[in-house]
């Protein structure tokens, strides 16, 4: 199948990827542009893999302040080298997340650091629900672990549909710059500030 120049941009504007790569793969996808958009994903994903235990030492602190100046959020995030923290990408990425944390206020980074006590807190509301709704016993434990799953995918940052674009995580959106910039980035902490909170 001839690939055409519309389809490479197509395929661009849905995963930000380089030409060349959004070429090579609808060739490798033999013009499928779904396909190509997770094949271009896995690449992405093999190469912040890679990257992942590389010091991000470099960075930036990026703001948003919400309109009103009733909302605001500093997020740093990490990269290799300061080249990198300075590129209109990365920069661009940043700002993305702080905007994102603003919007859905995740509670923490990664699944690892959401706090245990907020975890069991809902397992016993989950736990009480299940039971008052007169569910078998032996079914209440696989319902109560579906919807702790659920409950993470909500709270972590990572794991969060990305607000501009909710067919993306995350996690989706940062492997894709790893893949685009060659460095490991990563994002570290964020504070979410909001009057009266």
């Amino acid at each position: 199948m001839k690939i055409t120049s519309q389809m490479v941009k197509e395929l661009r504007d849905k995963t930000n990827a380089g030409m060349m790569d959004c070429k090579k793969a609808l060739g490798e996808t033999e013009g499928d542009i779904e396909k190509a958009v997770d094949l271009l994903r896995q690449k992405g994903l093999a190469v912040a893999q890679k990257r992942a235990d590389r010091a991000t030492s470099e960075g930036v602190v990026e703001c948003y302040i919400h309109a009103g100046s009733k909302l605001g959020v500093m997020v740093e995030v990490g990269c290799e080298t300061d080249f990198v923290a300075k590129t209109d990408d990365f920069i661009a990425f940043a700002k993305d997340v702080a905007m994102h944390i603003a919007a859905s206020s995740p509670v923490s980074v990664s699944r690892e650091d959401v706090p245990a006590e907020l975890v069991e807190r809902e397992r016993e509301i989950y736990k009480a629900q299940a039971l008052d709704s007169g569910k078998p016993e032996n079914i209440v434990d696989k319902i109560i672990s579906g919807k702790i799953e659920k409950f993470i995918s909500e709270v972590c940052l990572l794991e969060q549909k990305f607000v501009k674009n909710p067919d993306l995580s995350i996690q989706d959106i940062l492997n894709e710059l790893i893949a685009k910039m060659g460095e490991n980035i990563s994002i570290k902490r964020f504070a979410r500030f909001q009057v009266g909170a």
